[in-house]
C-alpha cells in the first residue's frame, strides 16, 4: 500500500506540474497516467482525476477571484449545467467495456495534443480571435460584465453541458472545451477567459467527485495522495512558468500527448 501512495504521490505532481506549465488542457494526461502507471481501468481513474483537477482548479479560481478577473456568472451558468450532466457521464462511463471508453478517451487526448500543437506553432497560444461581431456575450465597457442575451445564454449553456459530460465521462475537466467556447463566444480578455474557465472546473470536477463518493466509487487511497501530489506541482510549476517558453512546451506537451493517445489505442488492440 505504501508503494501505491508514494507512486501515486508522484504522478499527481507530474500532472501538477503539467498543469503549471502548459494550461489547463495538460490536466487530460491525468488519467493515462493512473491507466500505464497503476493499471487502473477508465472508469476507476476517471473520479481520481476529477479529484486532483478540481484541486489544482481550485487554487487558479480563487487567484482569479482576488483579482476579480473571474466572469462569476458566466461560471455559474456553465457550472450548473456542467454539474447536471457530469452524472450523465459518471453513469455512463461505468456501464461502457473498458476498450471502447479508452478508445474514446485516446480520439479526445488526439484531439486537445493536435490543436495545442497548432496554436504553438502559430505562435503566442491563445492570441487569435474570432470575428467580434459574431461573439453573442460582449462585455459592458462600464461595468465589465457580460451582457446577457438568449444567445449567450444558450452559448455558455452549451459550453457548460459539453465539459460536464465529458468530465463524467473521462475525467477531464473540460477546460479544453471551455476555453475555445469563452474565446468563440465572448470578446473577454484570455486572463478573465482562464480563471472563469478554472472557476467551472472546480465546481464541475467537485459535483462528479461528491456523486462518485456517494456512490462508493471513489479509489481514496490513491485519489487523496494523487489529488495532494498534484497541488504540490502546481504551486511548484507556477514559480518556473514564466521562465520558459510557453510555446515550447505547448508544443512539447501536445507531442507526448498524441504519443500516449497512440499507446492508449494499442493497448486496446493487444488486448482483444
Amino acid at each position: 500500500m505504501e508503494h501505491v501512495i508514494l507512486s501515486s504521490a508522484a504522478l499527481g505532481l507530474v500532472v501538477g506540474l503539467i498543469l503549471a506549465l502548459t494550461g489547463a488542457g495538460g490536466a487530460i494526461l491525468a488519467v493515462p497516467l493512473l491507466l500505464f502507471v497503476l493499471h487502473l481501468n477508465i472508469a476507476e481513474a476517471t473520479p481520481i482525476a476529477l479529484l486532483a483537477v478540481g484541486v489544482s482548479a481550485a487554487l487558479g479560481a480563487l487567484m482569479g477571484l482576488q483579482t476579480r478577473i473571474v466572469r462569476y456568472r458566466a461560471a455559474a451558468l456553465m457550472a450548473v449545467t456542467g454539474t447536471v450532466f457530469s452524472p450523465v457521464g459518471l453513469w455512463l462511463a461505468h456501464r461502457l467495456p473498458n476498450g471502447p471508453l479508452t478508445l474514446v478517451f485516446a480520439g479526445v487526448l488526439a484531439y486537445v495534443a493536435l490543436r495545442m500543437f497548432r496554436q504553438a506553432a502559430v505562435g503566442t497560444p491563445h492570441e487569435v480571435r474570432s470575428d467580434s461581431a459574431l461573439q453573442p456575450c460582449r462585455l459592458d465597457s462600464g461595468t465589465g460584465r457580460f451582457v446577457w442575451t438568449a444567445a449567450c445564454t444558450r452559448a455558455l449553456a452549451l459550453a457548460g453541458i459539453g465539459a460536464g459530460f465529458l468530465s463524467g465521462l473521462l475525467g477531464v475537466g473540460g477546460g479544453f472545451v471551455i476555453v475555445p467556447a469563452l474565446r468563440k463566444a465572448t470578446n473577454a480578455p484570455v486572463p478573465a477567459i482562464m480563471a472563469t474557465s478554472l472557476a467551472v472546473i472546480t465546481l464541475v470536477s467537485a459535483s462528479g467527485v461528491i456523486a462518485t463518493a456517494i456512490s462508493g466509487h471513489m479509489n481514496w487511497p490513491v485519489g487523496v495522495p494523487f489529488a495532494a501530489g498534484a497541488l504540490s506541482g502546481m504551486l511548484a510549476g507556477r514559480l518556473v512558468a514564466s521562465r520558459l517558453s510557453a510555446n515550447r512546451l505547448q508544443q512539447g506537451f501536445a507531442l507526448v500527448a498524441g504519443l500516449i493517445a497512440v499507446g492508449m489505442v494499442a493497448k486496446v488492440a493487444m488486448s482483444v
